[in-house]
């Protein structure tokens, strides 16, 4: 028989295994994707044909959105993941850079299919607002919007009266400050809003696009290429909505298999945050043909200096 002064050993063992192997598998994805951001930041910086494009001015701001989302969300993950609590002044901020930035993703999709459907159908008349001189005031505009409604959805809730906003420590979740059905209804309100109103926008451009396309005989591949990348923006918010997924995939998984909360926990956010959040700039950088040549420029530079040192 089983020693039971054993089963505790064994299952904070067992506890720390599992935490290892989540953090090795999170963390390598996360640094694979700083170090393809940090290149393309950088050919966007070294050259300046990219910043005078609306079209790359709005890529590299959904590249600081999606980097500030995931290193938000990387820096919560371990901390659940080691069980570091701290004061909820401290973990307010975490969640709140959280919330706003992945509010923000679909808002920065629209305005970039907009952003193509400007482009095409006024190119010679655009609204100022769209140049790329102007385009900061979209840009803080977008950031207002998905800023504002955390914050009324943090206002509109009541903490634990038992809970010290300065000193209790407290494990940094998002149950710590949204835990009222109010909120839990308020933030499910907004999120279905966002991706409503951006889906039927990028439908909406698309479509016209398209109908474009078969009219004009003249210029017809770059109203293709445009039409192509509004269908690109309308993958990269199917990747987004999967977040919205995760009680279907709880749900099946506890029918399915015996795992444990915290795994499925894991699972979701690997899938459903992660991963999208990777993909998503990837996908868009790569495809691009101009900023696709200066990667390949910038890493095999990289690789002619790494032989050059050994």
């Amino acid at each position: 028989m089983q020693n039971l002064t054993e089963l505790p050993a064994n299952a904070t063992s067992q506890r720390s295994l599992s935490v290892i192997i989540k953090v090795c598998v999170a963390i390598p994805f996360f640094c694979i994707f700083l170090c393809c951001i940090a290149v393309m930041l950088h050919i966007f910086a070294s050259h300046r044909q990219f910043l005078e494009t609306s079209r790359y001015i709005l890529f590299t701001y959904m590249l600081i959105n999606d980097t500030l989302q995931l290193l938000s969300s990387v820096v919560l993950f371990l901390c659940v993941m080691g069980q570091v609590k701290f004061a909820i002044v401290y973990c307010v901020p975490l969640l709140f850079i959280s919330t706003a930035t992945f509010q923000n993703t679909p808002l920065i999709l629209a305005t970039m299919s907009l952003e193509r459907y400007v482009a095409i159908f006024y190119p010679l008349q655009q609204p100022a607002t769209w140049h790329s001189d102007r385009i900061w005031i979209i840009i803080l505009s977008l950031w207002f919007i998905s800023c504002i409604f955390p914050i009324i959805e943090y206002s509109i809730g009541e903490l634990d009266l038992a809970l010290d906003v300065l000193s209790t420590p407290v494990l940094c979740k998002p149950v710590v400050v949204t835990s009222s059905p109010i909120q839990k209804l308020f933030k499910a309100a907004i999120n279905v809003l966002f991706f409503a109103v951006v889906a039927v926008i990028i439908l909406f451009t698309y479509v016209r696009i398209l109908l474009e396309t078969r009219k004009l005989r003249q210029d017809r591949e770059s109203v293709s290429k445009a039409m192509h990348t509004v269908l690109l923006h309308g993958f990269q918010l199917l990747l987004c909505m999967l977040a919205f997924t995760h009680p279907i995939t709880e749900t099946l998984i506890v029918l399915h298999a015996n795992w444990l909360p915290e795994d499925i926990a894991f699972f979701n956010y690997f899938c459903f945050i992660l991963i999208p959040r990777f993909l998503s700039p990837l996908i868009y950088g790569f495809r691009d043909q101009n900023l696709r040549g200066y990667i390949g420029k910038t890493f095999l530079c990289c690789s002619k200096k790494v032989k050059a040192t050994r």
